[in-house]
């Protein structure tokens, strides 16, 4: 019977896994060929381990920093058991990217010469290293977190699943145009650079559109006295949040909730939204929407049920975010690899294969005029609505 293989390059891994009650998976060797992925994402194993091979900390200040690395390999691994039991054929190498080894070293090591799929958790530096890589080697390589292109250019091989500002910016603007396109719209902002980018996003788009442009005022809090001025007493002002500092956004949302008796409000929030705290007074009692690429509702079928019940019994504690995204992004494109086989670089756009979210991964050309393709990215948003305290799909 075929079997799922994990080699672990780094060593110390199946110790850090057996201290924190993880189910290991043996490392077995087949005649036949199998498909080979790498799994990448931080562990600190050299960090978590003296000279000796001695445990530095307990396992709750180790898991201050180790938790998301670790909740992503968690889910990646669930995944990968799930596909031994259909007999996937499949070799997969996880790689801890805080390594002392190096992550070039390890890219660049021979167990990974014939890779064919590879999936990360990754920074912005590691991620323009790791698409070199899979550019040079002409294999995809799925992003599964970082939200930008980490500079990356002309390289059909990379995959951004986490939605860059850009594109969310660009699904409000169209949100607003099907909704709320005869409000009073207004995109409060502060001076920054990434504040800078949203407003040129939102008047780029505005130019481009094949629909009536949006009628929208920018205004800039640090020359305001009275917010109130920018509302609208007999119709829904938008309130648009331009700027990823959460700071600026709650403290925005508590000011203009000031009015929110007198002028019906609607704030719009940036894409990190989906950590804030809505039960906080300052957004308990506004009408909030915020975008989102992922949507996981932890007992809504019984593939999430059956997930947390495991993660529950495995780790003692509930499940991050980062446990469903490793393993819904390694599910879906380690089956997609099975089910394309040397042909997956083909077929990164195709639908179907569905876990917990829908993508929608296109093309993207930066440069209209030459229509190189720069990278493939996530497009699919979900639209959350928060009232009281409670998070609705909205779609």
């Amino acid at each position: 019977m075929r079997e799922v293989s994990i080699k672990f390059i780094s060593k110390k891994i199946s110790i850090f896994l057996l201290l924190i009650a993880c189910c290991l998976l043996h490392v077995s060797s087949f005649a036949q060929q199998r498909h080979k992925i790498a799994i990448l994402t931080p562990l600190y194993l050299d960090s978590a381990f003296d000279a000796s091979g001695n445990f530095r900390f307990n396992d709750k200040n180790y898991a201050r920093f180790v938790n998301p690395g670790l909740d992503f390999y968690v889910g990646a691994e669930m995944a990968l058991d799930s596909l031994r039991k259909r007999g996937a054929s499949l070799e997969v190498h996880v790689i801890d990217t805080r390594s002392r080894k190096g992550l070039s070293n390890q890219l660049n090591s021979a167990e990974l010469s014939n890779v064919e799929l590879i999936i990360a958790q990754s920074n912005a530096a590691e991620t323009k290293a790791i698409a070199d890589f899979a550019e040079r080697k002409k294999v995809p390589f799925v992003s599964a977190t970082l939200p930008n292109d980490a500079g990356v250019g002309t390289n059909p091989y990379f995959v951004v699943l986490n939605t860059t500002l850009q594109s969310h910016v660009e699904g409000i603007y169209k949100y607003l145009q099907k909704y709320h396109s005869l409000d009073n719209i207004v995109l409060f902002t502060q001076s920054g650079t990434q504040e800078g980018q949203i407003k040129e996003y939102f008047t780029d788009f505005g130019k481009t559109t094949n629909s009536v442009p949006l009628k929208f005022q920018v205004v800039d809090v640090a020359n305001v006295t009275n917010p109130a001025r920018y509302l609208d007493s007999t119709k829904k002002t938008v309130c648009i949040v331009g700027s990823m500092d959460e700071d600026f956004g709650t403290s925005l949302a508590a000011e203009l909730g000031t009015f929110r008796k007198t002028y019906p409000i609607t704030l719009i929030g940036m894409p990190n939204w989906s950590n804030l705290n809505f039960t906080k007074a300052e957004l308990k009692e506004m009408e909030v929407v915020y975008t989102t690429p992922f949507w996981y509702s932890r007992t809504a079928t019984p593939l999430a049920n059956k997930l947390t019940a495991e993660y529950n019994n495995r780790m003692s504690t509930s499940p991050g975010d980062m446990f469903y995204r490793g393993y819904e992004t390694t599910l879906r494109f380690a089956m997609l690899l099975l089910d394309t086989k040397k042909d997956i670089a083909s077929n990164l756009t195709r639908k179907g294969n569905t876990v917990f979210t829908q993508f929608d991964i296109q093309p993207v050309f930066k440069d209209r005029n030459n229509m190189t393709l720069d990278y493939f990215e996530n497009k699919k948003l979900y639209f959350v609505r928060v009232m009281g305290g409670v998070k609705n799909l909205l779609y």
